[in-house]
């Protein structure tokens, strides 16, 4: 294996971990925007698109020879269940939540334009167009969550005068 592809593979491997903790992120975030019954409904739906993603991307690993990294995966949850219990602890949790899964889907659009870059690299046309898939996905969630974060923070602050 050259070492394009040695790269392409540890980077296949770290958005499925990355999916793994935005599973988590997610879980969390729902559980927190039931006041918010637009933002849930966007929040769980964009989950479950995590986790349809979550198994293309172990199929793209597969089909190059690979399995998925229990270690990476396991860490990441972790982390993400670390920023979801440090949510518990603030006042504000919805709109710093929100604020955190839009930054995250960045990071995920990010590390999807590489992908592709890189599936191209290595000419695996299938894996390329599972990461255009994904990549739009998350570019529509962080469209989604740019254009309800204003809303979200008028709500959050109304419902604190309102205390």
């Amino acid at each position: 294996m050259s070492k394009i592809e040695e790269n392409f593979m540890a980077w296949l491997h770290n958005a499925h971990a990355m999916e793994e903790q935005a599973v988590t992120m997610l879980t969390s975030l729902a559980s927190r925007t039931r006041d918010y019954p637009e933002v849930k409904t966007r929040v769980e739906s964009h989950l479950a698109e995590t986790r349809r993603q979550i198994e293309a991307l172990e199929e793209c690993i597969k089909r190059r020879g690979g399995e998925t990294s229990t270690l990476k995966d396991v860490a990441a949850k972790i982390v993400a269940l670390g920023q979801g219990i440090s949510g518990m602890f603030v006042e504000d949790d919805i709109v710093k939540g929100a604020m955190a899964s839009y930054t995250f889907e960045h990071m995920e659009a990010a590390a999807y334009r590489a992908l592709i870059a890189a599936a191209e690299a290595v000419g695996d046309t299938q894996t390329k167009a599972v990461c255009e898939r994904i990549l739009q996905e998350e570019l529509a969630m962080a469209s989604d969550l740019e254009r309800q974060l204003p809303i979200l923070t008028r709500e959050y602050l109304n419902r604190l005068s309102a205390y």
